[in-house]
């Protein structure tokens, strides 16, 4: 018997979790149609595009105001689509602010929600717990805590690990490229990695340039590659490079291999910090904010750290006002320095790298860290743990039952 699934993603990483769940869901029901809106890796998993929603992957007030009528088209979009299709279930990912909206449109249709990736409400704005209740029938949890998190908040959650460690360790390198891009093994390789977003790349790119400039007069050996997502991206990096003339290698599409080959890297917070654990890479994490949108995160952030990789291994995540977290401060127990500000802290972060570039045995000790963490956490199995879970789920004789299987799997 053939089943409809309706897919919704609206992050350039969500792209891939989604498209890696199609082909698991797929395997397991090869009767199964998934239709929605996503991006290309979707369509190629075999997800039939309703609307590519690559160019409205924005972020803030201003960046929704100015889609704000596409979003309303596809919304009315997806709800004449409900109403002349049977859909069986809907699946969100990531997306909060417009995903909200598909949720309720499935609610009116009767049509059981999944949030795979659900929004952090356990790091700001906790009290949307109740719309989750509401409208959400299944809370799929990438990490350890969210779980009990949720549960203990009366929403049925299970946790399947990360599924960007199955985009990771599928990924094949290519070696020829690696070659080519650092072509002398005694140079240290810092490699900067500004974001996937235009307004991350516009935030945070000066504060990564100037910290490799700050690395390079200290170490003067050190070659700085940039990793950018997209070539429009990689555009903007050469400008600004050649205006502070700052000599930087920029490659586009590259990430994986570039994060493979380098000695340390700075990066923009986001999810490509679990590509940096799965390569045991000394990391320093930045995220720039404008002063009022610090001020905003200050009074509502709840928890300690914005990093994923951080986070992962603690029971508890939530901020001290006792003890803040200073990452300025030799911590032994942060695995990746982070930078949340709306300062420039391009010195500070330059710092670290220095440290880890002038000390061996501290920068083993990292190495070290980063491995057991790795070896914990970087493992493969999300979306696969996902898909069973679905579809148990959705199957009349065992909904609402996790089979042995499955929990022998999360177990493992």
């Amino acid at each position: 018997m053939g089943m409809r699934i309706f897919i919704s993603v609206g992050e350039p990483s969500g792209y891939l979790h989604g498209a890696n769940l199609i082909k698991d869901l797929r395997a397991r029901h090869p009767d199964l149609e998934a239709v929605g809106f996503g991006g290309p890796r979707m369509s190629a998993a075999g997800c039939q595009l309703l609307h590519d929603l690559t160019s409205l992957a924005v972020m803030g007030f201003i960046g929704v105001l100015k889609h704000v009528r596409t979003f309303f088209r596809l919304l009315a979009e997806a709800d004449g689509y409900f109403s002349d299709h049977h859909v069986d279930a809907v699946v969100l990912i990531d997306y909060p602010g417009f995903n909200w909206w598909i949720a309720r449109k499935a609610r009116k249709h009767n049509i059981r929600v999944f949030y795979y990736g659900v929004p952090q409400m356990w790091a700001w704005a906790p009290w949307r717990v109740r719309k989750l209740r509401r409208l959400v029938d299944h809370v799929i949890c990438k990490l350890p805590f969210e779980e009990t998190w949720f549960r203990q908040r009366g929403c049925p959650a299970f946790y399947v690990g990360h599924p960007y460690f199955d985009e990771v360790l599928r990924y094949q390198l290519d070696e020829k490229f690696m070659t080519q891009a650092r072509p002398d093994d005694s140079r240290r390789l810092l490699v900067l990695l500004p974001g996937s977003r235009d307004q991350e790349v516009h935030r945070n790119l000066d504060c990564l340039l100037a910290a490799a400039d700050t690395v390079q007069s200290e170490y003067p050996e050190t070659q700085v590659v940039v990793a950018c997502y997209r070539e429009s991206h990689a555009g903007q990096v050469r400008d600004a490079c050649h205006n502070r003339d700052l000599v930087a290698d920029v490659y586009a599409g590259r990430t994986p291999e570039l994060i493979s080959l380098a000695d340390a890297c700075i990066a923009c917070s986001g999810s490509v910090s679990l590509e940096l654990l799965h390569y045991r890479k000394p990391t320093v994490i930045v995220y720039r904010l404008g002063a009022l949108l610090m001020l905003l995160q200050f009074v509502f952030l709840r928890s300690r750290f914005i990093t994923l990789v951080n986070m992962l291994g603690r029971e508890r995540i939530e901020k001290s006002a006792t003890a803040p977290y200073d990452p300025n401060q030799t911590d032994t127990d942060v695995v990746m320095p982070e930078y949340l500000t709306c300062r420039d802290c391009s010195r500070d972060v330059a710092a670290w790298i220095n440290r880890w570039f002038g000390d061996s045995t501290l920068y083993a000790e990292k190495q070290r860290q980063l491995d057991e963490l790795a070896r914990a956490y970087a493992v493969s199995g999300a979306s696969e743990r996902a898909a069973e879970f679905m579809l148990q789920q959705l199957r009349p004789a065992t909904s609402g039952h996790v089979s042995g299987d499955m929990r022998q799997q999360r177990a493992a």
